[in-house]
């Protein structure tokens, strides 16, 4: 029975990440997430639901559109794969082996979070922007929905979310909007109610860093320059997502190594 309970959360993680890719696509088409059943974004056809089945449709069709053979973009299996692993990964997080696994609040919490950052980091990477609904919308729900459970206390959301917007926000007007966009100013705010003071230092810490070393990486192998545009919120989102789960394990590691 725990073997069944934790396939069916990877089918169901597989399935979220199906919509996400179709609600990435239909956000920035302005379409409806209830208009129409899914369509090819090339010609437009609708999908039926045998080529419309999480990661087995992209290899059973070649990575091909059944009407007009476009070809389907590797971010679809790749995401639908992401969320899939993710919600399995977080439902055996908050799960002692020992006992019959279960889905509290904790895990439905995660799985929402992880949902809002997979959209941030997809939207940021492909159009360069980061949208107000999944960061001030949601970091605001989120404020409320902690304080509700106990989850994290105010002033530590608060703190965290003041420093979070405030460095980037700094960033902002002393660059003239050249270093920064307002959308980083929104995701600080988002990454801050999400972990609080100090875990966003964490987060900040990651994402500089991994940034920096991609980056770096890039600029080697001459796929960018010096001066190309970088999507920052892709790094935000993967330190929100390391500090979520590893931050007390990272700062052990670093107080390890200097005491």
């Amino acid at each position: 029975m725990e073997s069944i309970f934790y396939l069916l959360v990877l089918v169901f993680g597989l399935s979220v990440g199906s919509f996400m890719n179709s609600w990435v696509w239909r956000t920035r088409e302005n379409l409806s997430i209830n208009q129409y059943r899914s369509i090819c974004p090339n010609c437009r056809m609708q999908i039926v639901w045998y080529d419309n089945i999480p990661v087995f449709s992209f290899i059973y069709l070649k990575g091909q559109c059944r009407k007009c053979k476009s070809k389907i973009h590797y971010q679809y299996p790749l995401v639908e794969i992401w969320c899939g692993i993710i919600f399995l990964f977080i439902a055996l997080f908050y799960n002692d082996s020992s006992v019959f696994p279960s889905i509290n609040i904790e895990i439905v919490r995660d799985w929402i979070i992880l949902t809002l950052l997979t959209f941030i980091f997809l939207y940021d990477l492909r159009y360069r922007e980061i949208l107000n609904f999944p960061t001030l919308i949601a970091g605001t729900i989120l404020f409320l929905f902690s304080l509700g459970f106990g989850w994290n206390s105010w002033d530590s959301m608060l703190l965290g979310a003041m420093f979070g917007a405030g460095f980037f926000l700094f960033l902002y007007f002393i660059s003239k909007g050249a270093w920064i966009g307002g959308g980083d100013v929104r995701l600080g705010f988002f990454m801050g109610i999400i972990l609080g003071w100090p875990n966003i230092l964490i987060a900040f810490f990651v994402a500089y860093l991994t940034g920096a070393v991609f980056s770096l990486f890039l600029i080697l192998i001459k796929k960018k320059t010096i001066k190309s545009e970088t999507a920052f919120g892709t790094y935000l989102v993967l330190g929100t997502v390391v500090a979520m789960f590893w931050s007390e394990r990272i700062v052990d590691w670093y107080l390890g190594m200097i005491i």
